[in-house]
């Protein structure tokens, strides 16, 4: 998503205000119905609980058996439409379309798009394309409608009507996407030099869009002129130099291998509903959002991105069972198969299964591929196997001249913790000179230097300087504080640790902190407070054995503490 978002951003910013919705799908509960029982009311309830936590297919069944228990209505058809939707099952969502007076004109909207690419994807083109013409389907659907429309009279045979460009306006999304489409189309209608025109004003200037530099590389390598596709390759990854999608896309043209196919009809109509969920996704729309990329994986199963979206959503809503199949829908070798492995092991390390996150973390990083090298990297890390962490860090750095400053301090960090404080200061610097302004930089190594009780005026600059360009990490505040607890400035140490627990209120290494200082200060009571508050945030055993042998003997450390926090871990 953050991708799609990032090629999309200049158009998500103009058309996401003037295109979401003033509600989202499930946002309306009606009084109780006469008529309906008390147990068919109490599974509609537990169906619109469903719905808003984003649990599409229980919801689907909780609304079946509350119509079947008090009879059905338009209320009822309208909530099971909706929860069909977001559930993915396509089919059942267009039987249960709504059209009754109670349903609401956004929904009967949703419904007639659901319906169209229902039509379309089991290939009855003219059907489609006939309910999609006209100002039938208005706001907030329309630009969606707008977008499917040629790919629609493709399906029906209407070569004119294909050809056509939608334009909305004011929709950036409708516009580029539009223009996208219609390139595709010509080159289906074998009309070479209109769609390479198009192709060559997506990807105009300095820095396009990777969506449009794939699809006209991928164009140009089918027409047999693989020089300008390894070309137009090559410009994109100067300015997108990470860009997996385009460096695989460049080894293959220059390799002379089989060009990727030109999408189908069916293909090309889901990729233009992706966009626009992702623009639903960016206003904070999720159900429409969700809505969009379930009709695009409708008609496209194999549509990965739009996979990668919907786990991030079903995590975000608490479905971690939901978010992991959608996880495992990308293959070996797509570009969006090492993001979707990364959320797929974080997932078990997040739920406390971490030898299931390092077994599935490793066996990708087998593959060679960066990304997962560098999950790997993390995780062990994150397990406290710093060494090893280490070692995976050090091969990626030695494929390069010129590494990536993050796997400087991402191996820095490895080295402090394993106890090999001379090559983490090497990395640590090293990073610092490619990024000197750094915020996560200057943290780490200035709380270092002070904990390690050197270059005491230069680093606690450079963490003054970090806390500076983030005031609201609770982390880098954290870090300042403690450093004036270890200059022995205990006052400030406690005005800067209390601010820190304002901000990370769950954290217990910032609370212990506070705690040591109060008892600088002679607050003894606060201080057993804080503490005992520790032990109620879930804290690690070393912190735990700190906080205990501290209720029972009393005062803050005197000598180096823990290792400095790094924001966000």
């Amino acid at each position: 998503m953050r991708r799609l978002l990032v090629a999309i951003a200049p158009l998500v910013m103009l058309s996401a205000c003037a295109s979401a919705p003033r509600q989202e799908l499930s946002a309306w509960t009606p009084p109780l119905q006469a008529g309906m029982g008390g147990s068919a009311y109490g599974a509609f309830l537990a169906g619109q609980g469903a719905l808003n936590d984003g649990a599409g297919a229980e919801a689907a069944a909780y609304f079946a058996r509350a119509e079947s228990e008090g009879g059905a209505s338009d209320m009822l058809r309208d909530r099971a439409f909706t929860a069909a939707v977001l559930a993915g099952d396509i089919p059942k969502a267009a039987e249960l379309a709504p059209n009754g007076p109670e349903a609401s004109e956004a929904t009967k909207r949703l419904g007639q798009v659901v319906k169209a690419v229902e039509l379309m994807s089991s290939g009855k083109g003219k059907d489609a394309q006939a309910l999609l013409a006209g100002d039938s389907i208005g706001f907030p659907h329309r630009g969606v409608a707008a977008l499917l429309a040629p790919w629609a009279a493709a399906m029906a045979g209407d070569a004119e009507g294909a050809l056509v460009r939608p334009e909305m306006r004011g929709d950036r999304i409708v516009d580029y996407f539009g223009q996208l489409g219609q390139a595709y189309l010509y080159e289906r209608a074998r009309r070479y030099d209109e769609a390479e025109t198009d192709f060559k004003a997506l990807t105009g200037g300095d820095t396009p869009g990777d969506i449009a530099v794939l699809a006209y590389g991928g164009f140009l390598e089918r027409r047999g002129r693989r020089i300008d596709a390894v070309a137009l390759y090559d410009r994109a990854l100067r300015s997108q130099p990470a860009n997996e999608g385009l460096a695989i896309a460049k080894a293959r043209a220059a390799a002379g291998k089989a060009p990727p196919p030109a999408p189908s009809l069916r293909q090309g109509a889901a990729q233009v509903l992706v966009a626009p969920a992702a623009a639903m996704l960016a206003a904070k729309q999720q159900q429409l959002g969700l809505a969009y990329l379930r009709l695009a994986l409708r008609l496209d199963p194999g549509r990965n991105e739009a996979w990668l979206m919907v786990g991030d959503i079903m995590e975000a809503a608490g479905d971690v069972e939901g978010a992991r199949e959608a996880y495992l829908k990308p293959k070996p070798g797509s570009p969006e198969y090492s993001p979707a492995h990364t959320k797929l092991a974080w997932s078990y390390q997040n739920a406390k299964q971490p030898e299931i996150a390092l077994k599935m973390s490793q066996e990708a990083a087998a593959t060679g591929e960066r990304e997962a090298r560098i999950t790997y990297a993390d995780l062990l890390r994150a397990n406290d196997r710093y060494a090893e962490s280490a070692e995976v860090m050090s091969g990626l750095i030695g494929e390069t001249a010129n590494p990536d400053w993050r796997l400087l301090y991402m191996r820095g960090i490895a080295y402090e913790r394993a106890g090999r404080w001379p090559d983490a200061e090497a990395d640590l610097q090293a990073a610092l000179k490619l990024r000197p302004d750094e915020p996560e930089l200057l943290n780490y190594l200035g709380y270092t230097w002070i904990d390690r009780g050197e270059r005491l005026a230069e680093a606690l600059g450079m963490v003054e300087r970090a806390v500076a360009a983030n005031p609201q990490s609770g982390a880098m505040v954290d870090s300042l504080g403690w450093a004036h607890y270890r200059l022995g400035d205990y006052k400030k140490a406690v005005q800067l640790l209390e601010q820190a627990v304002e901000l990370e209120a769950g954290d217990p290494e910032i609370n212990n902190h506070l705690g040591d200082a109060y008892w600088r200060v002679g607050r003894r009571i606060e201080a057993e407070y804080q503490w005992k508050r520790v032990l109620t945030l879930a804290p690690d055993a070393k912190i735990k054995a700190d906080v205990d042998a501290k209720l029972a003997f009393g005062q803050g450390p005197k000598g180096p503490a823990a290792a400095p926090k790094v924001a966000g871990n």
